[in-house]
């Protein structure tokens, strides 16, 4: 059974994969077996965890792109594919958040979280999607959130976002699941990452947070790892259409004490 977990001779995918979150994927998937291309905005942190990813003994690819630039997806898998061979897996991290009250959002704010974090995932899945589609394999892995299940205060353009992320997931998973691609989705849950530090640190939010999750502590993004190795893997060949919450019992939460 350890053997299905392993991820030896598979090609992954890792979009926002440079920091936080992403970051701690490509490398779990790196050591999981797989080759690993941590892309994302910034050249000199996709060629990092490329070096990270080396010194694990796999190959990379040194290829930024941005998932609000569908050409650049598009030169991504070109490079992935011709450096490398078809892409068996792709996790789609890239996201971005910002704590504005409703009735103040302005349009472009909404517009630009929507953008790359829903769009961006329909942007990636496409691209990539396609050649999976063609080879009937394929694994992939969205991030959703807490907030693809509840609200969070003042955060409503994100919420919105990872809500529709959830659904895409789900109707990615009955388009494709039938041609051997299996898309699933992981909701973290409370992860101190450079995206949400100013909300969690020292702040009545970051306190309610913690008193909600009945582990009494934040998330350490490698226990993330886990749940996208196993859904990028054979052991979950007929795992479609799901949302794996990795939160420490935060949505199981009530009354704490």
């Amino acid at each position: 059974m350890t053997q299905t977990l392993r991820l030896d001779g598979r090609i992954a995918v890792v979009l926002g994969g440079t920091d936080g979150i992403g970051r701690a994927l490509s490398l779990g998937l790196a050591d999981a077996g797989a080759d690993v291309v941590a892309s994302g905005r910034r050249v000199e942190r996709v060629d990092a965890v490329a070096r990270e990813i080396e010194d694990r003994g796999r190959r990379s690819v040194r290829a930024p792109c941005d998932v609000r630039d569908r050409s650049s997806l598009e030169a991504l898998q070109v490079a992935v594919v011709s450096a490398l061979g078809a892409v068996d897996i792709l996790v789609n991290c890239a996201g971005r958040t910002r704590r504005t009250p409703t009735l103040d959002v302005k349009e472009e704010e909404w517009n630009d979280i929507l953008d790359t974090n829903l769009t961006g995932t329909l942007r990636a899945c496409q691209v990539f999607g396609r050649g999976m589609l063609e080879r009937s394999y394929g694994r992939i892995v969205n991030i959703a959130s807490l907030t693809s299940f509840v609200a969070f205060f003042e955060v409503a353009a994100y919420a919105a976002s990872k809500a529709a992320t959830a659904s895409l997931t789900r109707s990615l998973a009955v388009e494709w699941g039938s041609h051997g691609v299996c898309v699933n989705a992981i909701a973290p849950g409370v992860f101190r990452t450079e995206l949400n530090r100013e909300l969690l640190d020292g702040t009545a939010r970051g306190r309610e947070l913690l008193a909600r999750t009945p582990m009494k502590r934040f998330g350490q993004l490698e226990e993330l790892v886990g749940a996208a190795v196993f859904l990028a893997s054979e052991a979950a060949s007929f795992v479609n259409g799901e949302i794996l919450v990795v939160d420490g019992g935060f949505l199981a939460s009530g009354v704490n004490q």
